[in-house]
C-alpha cells in the first residue's frame, strides 16, 4: 500500500516538471519564432539573422546545444506555417513581466540589426510589438540605440 502511494505520488512530481517543460518549451518557441519572424520580413532570412536569433534563444532561456536545435527547428516550422505574431507574443506576454517585454523589444532589435539594416517592415513589427507590451517608446528607442551601437549603426 505504502509503495503504491509512494509510486502516485512520483508520478504525479514527474507528470508536474514534464508539463512545466512543456510550458517552457512553448515559451522558446514563441520567443524564437517571433524573432524569425522579424528576421525575415526584409524578404529573406540571411545565415547572420537565423544564427543571431539561435544565439540568442540559447543565451537568454539558458540552453544547451541540442535543446536549442530542437527549439529553433520547431519555430521554423511554426514561422513557416503562421506568420501569427500576435499568437506567439500571447504566450510570450502571459510570462514576460515589464523588464522581459524590454529585454523582448531589444531582442528584435538586436536581430534587426544583425544583417546591418533596417528595413521599414522591420521596425514596423517592432512598433507593433511595442504598442501590446508595457515597453514605452523611449524604452524601445533606447533599445533600438544599444542594438545599432552592437553592429556599428547610426
Amino acid at each position: 500500500m505504502i509503495e503504491l502511494l509512494k509510486n502516485f505520488l512520483f508520478d504525479r512530481e514527474n507528470a508536474s516538471v514534464a508539463e512545466a517543460a512543456k510550458e517552457q518549451d512553448k515559451l522558446h518557441i514563441a520567443a524564437a519564432a517571433l524573432l524569425l519572424e522579424a528576421a525575415q520580413l526584409d524578404g529573406s532570412l540571411e545565415k547572420v539573422e537565423k544564427d543571431r536569433v539561435c544565439h540568442i534563444v540559447q543565451k537568454r532561456f539558458n540552453l544547451d546545444a541540442e535543446h536549442t536545435a530542437a527549439i529553433m527547428e520547431n519555430a521554423e516550422q511554426k514561422a513557416k506555417t503562421s506568420n501569427d505574431i500576435y499568437g506567439y507574443l500571447r504566450v510570450l506576454l502571459n510570462h514576460f513581466d515589464h523588464d522581459q517585454q524590454v529585454e523582448l523589444v531589444e531582442m528584435l532589435w538586436d536581430v534587426i540589426c544583425v544583417d546591418g539594416k533596417i528595413h521599414d517592415h522591420e521596425a514596423n513589427l517592432v512598433r507593433r510589438v511595442t504598442g501590446m507590451t508595457a515597453v514605452s517608446d523611449r524604452e524601445s528607442g533606447a533599445a533600438k540605440l544599444r542594438a545599432m551601437e552592437r553592429y556599428g549603426l547610426s
